[in-house]
């Protein structure tokens, strides 16, 4: 297993050393990370998780919903332009969070421990206490922790004395291990019903939201088909609407084997800018899509071979194609975060699950329910609340994610599972906003197309396109002066960037033999039970 937090794998490790499968240890790790990894762990968010069990896949939708008072224009000012940080600080960028019925479904379905078993080590650590990670305490003392400091309720808990407290530092935090104890109790409705889902009401109510207890009483997550496809020799399964990640890796995927990836020098100039010429027509296909119930377009319909065809033939490596000629629109650049949490596991049975949870943006809209000690998301931004223009992750989008009540914003979130009939099996997925599913289709490639061993392939350097803006972005080493000549003449713009991702996989071989990796770019911990890794 690997996930983003020692204190999560560790979790994991236990659970399965315990008799637990890949559900427990996935809903145990989940909910470590909601208490020491409080930038994007949580109770107050939600996301999807892949999960392929006895041979059978399919995928929980626990993405959060609008509010029912949420309407198209709630974030746009009197001359229809985007009120600044409407969607993305306070209560009112909050969605109503599919995390606490989320765990509990995915545990329901197919857990085999005692669902206190599945809780204790998160209350364990809330209720004793852990020590502050250093990514955690830089993150404190950064500009990533601004809105935490615009609530007092989040001040007295993760600011201290008025500042971030010092790696190594222990934490306690009574008031989420009693939330966390009753949850063990009582289930989801102990938190989406109830005193704390009071709290969650006043809290949002003081600071001018529109969370309401029915909202909350009523949130249900979605089973779902999973979106599946087939690549190099390879079945993928990957996350469907609303999430966006499944139609990327799948037509991305489409579009590199019907131009001969495969056969093309690895890390040379034709293979780079095949990438970025696939993923500008899958990200523009991404403008389309919202939740299930209103995108304007089918995703199977986008991805019918007679179309990947067309595109593939529209596809010149001599030449980069405009993204205004793919689809015209002007769009800013956008920023990097890495604010979603991802976790990997495969159980000793074959069992898989790849999980991916959010706030958002890092620590959600700032503002923490002081009576139940967790954080409130701010994914109201994943919304088209100003369609036409671009949200914190420079991605542009449609109507078919406006917002709506009840409706749920499309995500880039990429939680993946792939197999071959050989029996090998890899579970991957990753944070960074827009730049997950290119992050996690590159490690893929290096797997099923290029054989890597698995910690090669989540360690090497990647690059992003992201349709707009025309530009590729590059980690440091990922391309050389050379390649990068090649593809300004081309007619690509090239840019330097931080981590495209913070992958976490894992991988059983036909032989019944586990590895895990965690991405350096980040302060994950990967761990195989047996292993002198433990």
């Amino acid at each position: 297993m690997a996930t983003q937090a020692r204190e999560a794998t560790d979790a994991a490790i236990s659970i399965l050393k315990a008799g637990g499968n890949a559900a427990d240890a996935a809903v145990a790790a989940a909910l470590v990370l909601a208490v020491v990894y409080p930038n994007a762990g949580n109770l107050g968010g939600g996301g999807f998780a892949v999960i392929r069990m006895r041979g059978r896949t399919t995928s929980l939708d626990f993405r959060e919903t609008a509010p029912s008072e949420a309407s198209a224009g709630m974030y746009l000012g009197p001359e229809g332009s985007p009120k600044p940080l409407a969607s993305l600080l306070g209560p009112l960028a909050a969605g109503i969070p599919g995390s606490p019925r989320g765990y509990f479904e995915l545990h329901r379905r197919f857990g085999r421990l005692g669902w206190a078993r599945v809780v204790a080590p998160a209350i364990r650590l809330a209720r004793d206490g852990f020590p502050v990670s250093a990514h955690l305490a830089r993150l404190l003392g950064s500009e990533d922790a601004v809105f935490l400091r615009a609530f007092e309720e989040s001040r007295r808990v993760w600011l201290p004395e008025g500042r971030a407290p010092e790696a190594g530092r222990m934490i306690r935090l009574p008031a989420l291990a009693r939330t966390l104890q009753a949850y063990a109790d009582r289930g989801p409705d102990a938190i989406m019903s109830g005193e704390v889902a009071r709290a969650m009401v006043r809290v949002s109510t003081r600071h001018g939201g529109i969370l309401s207890l029915q909202d909350l009483e009523t949130y249900r997550p979605v089973w779902r088909k999973s979106l599946g496809f087939d690549a190099f020799g390879w079945h993928v399964a990957s996350m469907g609407l609303p999430s966006s990640g499944g139609l990327i890796l799948a037509e991305s995927s489409a579009l590199l084997e019907g131009k001969n990836y495969a056969g093309l020098p690895k890390g040379g100039a034709d293979r780079m800018m095949l990438l970025a010429e696939a993923w500008k027509r899958a990200f523009a296909d991404r403008y389309l899509l919202g939740d299930p119930a209103s995108t304007r377009a089918d995703v199977s319909t986008l991805l019918l071979p007679q179309r990947m065809e067309r595109l593939a033939g529209e596809i010149s490596l001599a030449k980069s194609t405009p993204s205004a000629v793919v689809r015209s629109i002007e769009l800013p650049p956008g920023r990097e975060s890495s604010e979603t949490t991802h976790l990997s596991i495969i159980d000793g049975e074959g069992g898989a699950i790849s999980l991916t949870t959010t706030l958002n943006g890092n620590f959600g809209c700032g503002l923490l329910v002081p009576e139940a000690g967790f954080l409130l998301n701010n994914e109201m931004d994943d919304f088209a609340t100003a369609p036409g223009q671009a949200n914190q992750f420079g991605l542009i989008q449609g109507e078919a994610n406006a917002v709506a009540p009840g409706r749920r914003m499309l995500s880039s979130m990429s939680p993946t599972i792939a197999w071959n009939d050989e029996g090998d099996l890899i579970v991957l997925g990753a944070p960074g906003g827009s730049r997950i599913p290119t992050g996690t289709l590159q490690v893929l490639l290096h797997l099923i197309v290029d054989g890597e061993d698995l910690q090669a392939a989540v360690d090497a350097p990647r690059i992003h396109h992201q349709w707009l803006p025309d530009r590729l972005f590059a980690e440091e080493g990922a391309l050389s002066p050379e390649t990068i000549a090649v593809i300004r003449s081309r007619g690509l713009e090239t840019s330097s960037t931080r981590a495209v991702g913070l992958v976490q996989a894992v991988r059983r071989e036909a032989d019944g033999s586990m590895e895990a990796a965690t991405d350096p770019r980040g302060s994950g911990e990967a761990g195989v039970v047996g292993s002198e890794s433990e």
